[in-house]
């Protein structure tokens, strides 16, 4: 019997394998293409679709701050604003991915919302930011210490005098909004909402290469189309597809192969693809 492609008889891939990393890819190069378009031909119809496809990454990360008084809306506007300005900042030439730059951009926005916009009565700055490092350093410590910290040991952790750390405690009861360092989940999950900031949200991203995959998969037949989902889906060996088919595992083999090929021209029009390894028998 041949031995299956190495492409194709990996037991443990699955339709998230290796045509996701094609679908994301491909996503990645459009992004560049359109960055291009508006960087270097000043094209604001590209500017508009980068918005328009990375405006469910704002959205997301706005809902990791929805707390009680602080309307979502609002929260949205403030995450959509820093994405363009992500955007027109953002420079390819530096070598990293749009999302690595967008992320903490829209999420440091959203931080500075909090910290200017949400107190009842606005303390100076100095004081807004001595609190904040005060609301961290008593969530680390309640949990060290399994009980509430003493003033001495705020100041001490937070490197300010005893009189800095009672004046910040006070302060807190104009903050009319949940804390970003405020302990998040059940208790003693040791989680803070500043925790879960900061990283690209996956259920975003499986949502986006789903979509991708989608677009490839109707470049398809329906017979190759089923042939991959019972492959990476179901988790089908060569041989059951085959017989579910009715046709020799040989064929299986080689109309996956050919039908990955396929995918990959799509989703890499302009990757030379590698010459297929011959089936051993």
């Amino acid at each position: 019997m041949a031995a299956p492609d190495a492409a194709v008889a990996c037991d443990d891939g699955d339709m998230e394998g290796p045509l996701a990393k094609l679908a994301s890819d491909r996503r990645a190069r459009e992004d560049r293409r359109l960055f291009r378009a508006w960087i270097d031909n000043g094209d604001r119809r590209a500017r508009a679709r980068l918005i328009e496809r990375s405006l469910p990454l704002a959205r997301s990360l706005a809902r990791r701050y929805e707390r009680g008084s602080e309307p979502f809306e609002d929260l949205v506007q403030v995450a959509s604003m820093a994405l363009v300005k992500a955007i027109d900042r953002y420079d390819p030439a530096r070598g990293y991915a749009f999302s690595s730059f967008a992320v903490p951009t829209i999420a440091g926005e959203l931080k500075r919302h909090f910290r200017d916009q949400t107190w009842m009565v606005r303390p100076p700055r100095g004081i807004q930011e001595v609190t904040l490092r005060v609301e961290v350093a008593l969530a680390r410590l309640s949990q060290q210490l399994d009980r509430s910290p003493t003033t001495s040991e705020l100041a001490d952790a937070v490197g300010v005098s005893d009189e800095a750390v009672l004046e910040a405690m006070q302060a807190r009861s104009a903050r009319g909004a949940l804390s970003l360092h405020a302990p998040q989940g059940e208790p003693g999950d040791a989680m803070s909402l500043q925790d879960m900031l900061g990283a690209e949200d996956p259920d975003l991203e499986r949502a986006e290469t789903r979509a991708q995959l989608e677009g490839l998969m109707r470049e398809l037949s329906p017979r190759a189309r089923d042939m991959l989902r019972m492959r990476f889906e179901e988790d089908m060996t060569q041989a059951e597809i085959g017989a579910a088919i009715g046709i020799s595992q040989m064929q299986v083999s080689r109309i996956l192969r050919q039908t990955i090929a396929t995918l990959r021209e799509v989703a890499e029009p302009d990757v030379q693809p590698e010459p297929a390894e011959p089936a051993r028998g």
